[in-house]
Formats: C-alpha cells, structure tokens, sequence
C-alpha cells in the first residue's frame, strides 16, 4: 500500500488529483457505498459548494470484477467500455511521473487473489472534472483500498 500511496498520494481533501484511502469494512457492508463516502471525502468542502447533484451527475458503475475472473487491473482499466471513463484510464496507467511503479502498484494492491471483490466508477463535477475510483475489498479482513483519480 505504501507503493500505492507514493505513486497517487495518501488520504486527500483536496477535490483534484489523486489519493489513496483504507478501511476496514465488515463483510455485509457495500462496496459501493464505502466508495461513494471515499468520493465525498476526496472532493472535501467542494461537495458543497457545487452541490450534491453536480457531484453525482456522473457517478456511476462502469466496471465490476466478476467473482472467479483472472485479476488483471490495468487490462480491466484499459478494457472499460464507458467511453466518457475510458477518456480518464490514460491518465491513471500512463499519463503521470513514474508510469510504470504506479502500474506496479496498482497490480500489487488490486490483482491480489486476496481481492474478493472490485469495481470501478466513473467521477466528475458535471463540468470540466472527470476521474474514475477504483474500489477494491479483501475478503479474509475487510481490508478496503480505494484509489481516487479526479482532474480537469
């Protein structure tokens, strides 16, 4: 995770860019919405101020790991068919300083066989900001990773 963090950064209120968050969900809790409260940290003191509906306009699902599929999170990122989210999948593989350690790091935190489920969804402001938040929960521990990429 440390890997994960120097590649998109820690824990953020900043609403631009990228963080990485943790958390431990107990095993009925829903991914979803551990991610929708990660999304609403992320973007901070913005969430207000353009309001709830501009936030979620584009939230949506675009990605879900089907249980049993081959782990492989940079194929699955460059593999989303969303054509608005699939604008954002350069900037989070290959668009950003030391490519190939963040690529690295995504593998290790989310191609994991201890990953029991994953998704990803697509982000934005309704305006100029777009991004993607990957979601991902080990089964054994409840262990959450979810990767926030936003940028105009």
């Amino acid at each position: 995770m440390t890997r994960l963090e120097a590649a998109y950064g820690g824990p953020s209120q900043s609403g631009f860019g990228s963080a990485v968050f943790h958390a431990t969900l107990p095993g009925g809790d829903d991914l979803t919405q551990a991610a929708l409260a990660r999304y609403r940290t992320f973007v901070g003191p913005l969430w207000e101020r353009y309001g709830e509906a501009a936030w979620m306009g584009p939230w949506r699902a675009v990605y879900a790991r089907a249980p049993g599929a081959n782990p492989d999170i940079e194929a699955e990122l460059r593999g989303i068919a969303d054509r608005e989210a699939h604008l954002s999948v350069p900037m989070i593989l290959d668009d950003l300083e030391g490519a190939d350690a963040a690529r690295a790091a995504l593998s290790a935190a989310f191609d994991d066989p201890a990953v029991t489920e994953l998704r990803v969804f697509n982000l934005g402001d309704g305006a100029a900001m777009t991004g993607l938040l990957v979601a991902g929960r080990r089964g054994a521990d409840g262990a959450t990773t979810c990767l926030v990429f936003l940028m105009d």
